[in-house]
């Protein structure tokens, strides 16, 4: 039997349930934040004045406040950096951006500042927003609990006070302070933060239960079976930790590559500028010469050669509802080649929907009389079910009659007295379904349940009159979703989902998925992607709901659906669906991919002016301005190139097969 049929209880009509605040850090909360935007105030203040041969003393006003601004934060960490025997990209760039002001080219230099400024406070919020979504997390888990004492009373106490061994007493509508197992009480357990599941399930003695879900209408007692420190929402926020930290070796590799390339800058530099001293040359002409290697050796083409192309990308698949957080989304996105994609809320659209309506023989009911009287039955009922009948029978536009003596027993069903008669809607196991007489109704809850779906019997008088079949809707676009991935990287899709191995297999045979991997907790998710991962896959994940988000964490790359996303999942992916169109995914993946094409052929460009630019100051006596020209030139080009991509038309649609 599905464990989705005993699911009929909910809290009481007009509570609601509890949710954790969400915490945000504001933009320019940030220090490194605060820099970057005054630096480009004053940029886009000074640039008009100075292109129209404004007053010097006030473009220079202003750029040197520009310099100031923008420069303080990464010069701040270089002279740090120096303290530690270490020289980074960011002071190169600032004694880059001075170097220029010397000679007189003041716009280079403050527009290098403002993009170096701009990506380090991205950088900082990024890393904020994190931070935030892991904090925000911990407020799952209630603060306090009611624990019983040997004597019977109870005693509220801070949940870091339980110990394994206690025993708690959870009411109705409360979250579970801890892991446990139930010993006395039967409820419904709403378990979508841990375990996905669509609907809340049945927990009865001897039965698991986790802390930060929701308890339905009854009471439970619950010993405590692990400290709260290692219960399985603490490891999800020590999961998204850890992922985050496991980033590390990237950005050491990163930061290798500023530091050979800094020193390596700096001694060309006073190379430049020493060798033709050494030979008799004078000061002004070898400190010509070494600042103009300083201008035409800057990586400003180099930079514009990676952020157009991606910050394009970004704003392209912003306009069709996607979010990439950073330029560096977008370009690992176009680098995965595995995608495990979860069941409820991404590959359906996580409500429950009547999929099938079963009069059985002898009852005298159409369709649309069993419906309309399962409805009516159903109508004073908050659960998920109960609205997924009601639901059902206003999209066909049936009239309801009034419901009298309205109970609902949680595990079994609901009752009330619709014109007269007593009308029953519940699981299939009720009690009242054991007399014999009554047996052909089985037959057909088989069959629905074979098939995947959340099998409901309708009783009138004590009588099985029929059967409603209820599942989670499929995303219209699924099957083409999962075919464009397959296509895109070669492998299909595996389907990760917390929810049954029934429910999964037959979902993942409608969209054409062969790896089915049901039954999963968070920390199962990340073992699967770390396996993957650690075979060289890049993964992408994905997921919607707070059990996904150690897994988005952990991937190359993740993507949340926002519509019905959970604010952690929202924060811990690197990319967010807000329009909640799963074609988008195989979209922005090829868009990406685009997009790192146009990198590497800016890169070739802007390394081929760079290196040509360089020889001839080197071998020859380049002209400052032919050098400034080449320099801005090649600048110019790179950025256009890049810009190619903010084009509708550059927005990949869904029947493209093109990788």
């Amino acid at each position: 039997m599905s464990s989705v049929l005993d699911q009929r209880s909910a809290p009481p009509a007009g509570a609601p349930r509890p949710a954790p605040p969400r915490r945000r850090t504001r933009l320019l909360a940030l220090p490194e934040a605060r820099w970057a935007f005054a630096a480009s105030v004053l940029f886009l203040l000074a640039l008009p004045v100075h292109l129209l041969n404004g007053p010097a003393w006030l473009w220079g006003t202003l750029f040197a406040a520009t310099y100031v601004t923008g420069g303080w934060e990464p010069g701040r960490q270089g002279v740090k950096a120096l303290k530690d025997r270490t020289l980074d990209v960011d002071l190169l760039m600032v004694v880059a951006a001075l170097g220029a002001a010397a000679i007189g080219q003041v716009l280079d230099g403050a527009l290098l500042i403002v993009i170096f400024a701009g990506s380090g406070a991205l950088e900082a919020v990024a890393t904020a927003r994190t931070a935030d979504s892991v904090r925000g997390l911990l407020d799952l888990a209630p603060t306090t609990a009611s624990r019983l004492l040997p004597d019977g009373t109870e005693e509220t106490v801070d949940t870091g006070r339980l110990a394994v061994g206690d025993t708690v007493l959870v009411r109705p509508g409360e979250r579970i302070g801890a892991d446990g197992r139930v010993v006395d009480g039967a409820s419904e357990v709403d378990q979508a933060t841990i375990t996905g599941e669509p609907l809340p399930v049945t927990r009865r003695s001897g039965d698991e239960v986790f802390a930060g879900t929701v308890n339905g209408t009854g009471a439970l007692r619950v010993l405590v079976g692990r400290d709260p420190s290692d219960s399985v929402i603490a490891r999800i926020v020590k999961m998204v930790e850890d992922a985050s930290a496991t980033k590390a070796p990237t950005q050491l590799f990163i930061e290798k590559i500023e530091q050979r390339y800094s020193i390596a800058m700096v001694i060309a530099t006073l190379a430049v500028f020493a060798v033709p001293l050494a030979f008799g040359d004078t000061l002004s002409s070898a400190l010509l010469r070494a600042m103009t290697f300083m201008i035409v050796a800057s990586p400003c083409a180099v930079v514009l050669s990676t952020m157009p192309p991606l910050l394009s990308a970004i704003a392209n698949a912003g306009r069709h509802g996607v979010l990439a957080k950073s330029a560096v989304v977008m370009e690992r996105l176009g680098e995965v080649d595995t995608v495990a994609l979860d069941k409820t809320g991404t590959l359906t659209e996580g409500t429950p929907h009547v999929t099938d309506i079963r009069p059985l023989p002898g009852s005298g009911l159409g369709k649309d009389e069993l419906l309309a009287l399962a409805a009516s039955a159903e109508h004073p009922s908050e659960h998920p079910l109960a609205r997924a009948v009601v639901t059902a029978a206003r999209e066909r536009e049936l009239p309801l009659a009034d419901a009298a003596g309205f109970a609902s027993t949680p595990g079994q069903g609901i009752s009330a007295t619709v014109d007269g008669r007593r009308i029953v809607v519940g699981a299939p196991d009720r009690p009242a379904d054991g007399d014999t007489a009554h047996r052909p109704h089985q037959e057909v809850v088989a069959g629905l349940e074979a098939a995947g779906r959340t099998a409901v019997v309708v009783l009138r008088d004590g009588i099985p009159v029929g059967v409603l079949g209820i599942a989670d809707r499929l995303r219209p676009d699924a099957a083409a979703t999962v075919a464009a991935l397959t296509r895109l990287t070669g492998r299909t899709p595996v389907l990760l989902t917390g929810d049954n191995a029934r429910a999964a297999e037959r979902l993942a045979a409608e969209v054409g998925i062969t790896d089915v991997r049901p039954g999963l907790l968070p920390q199962d998710k990340v073992a699967a992607v770390e396996e993957w991962q650690a075979r060289g896959r890049k993964v992408l994940v994905v997921g919607d709901g707070v059990n996904d988000a150690p897994a988005l964490a952990a991937a190359h790359c993740g993507i949340a659906m926002g519509r019905a996303g959970s604010d952690l999942a929202l924060e811990t992916a690197d990319a967010v669906v807000v329009r909640d169109e799963l074609a988008a995914v195989p979209s922005v993946v090829r868009l990406s991919r685009t997009a790192r094409r146009l990198v590497l052929q800016n890169l070739a460009i802007a390394g081929a002016f760079i290196t040509v630019l360089v020889a001839w100051d080197l071998i020859g006596t380049l002209p400052l301005p032919l050098g400034v020209a080449g320099h801005e030139g090649s600048t110019v080009i790179v950025g256009l190139n890049g810009l190619r991509l903010l084009r509708a038309a550059a927005w990949p649609r869904p029947t493209e097969d093109t990788v």
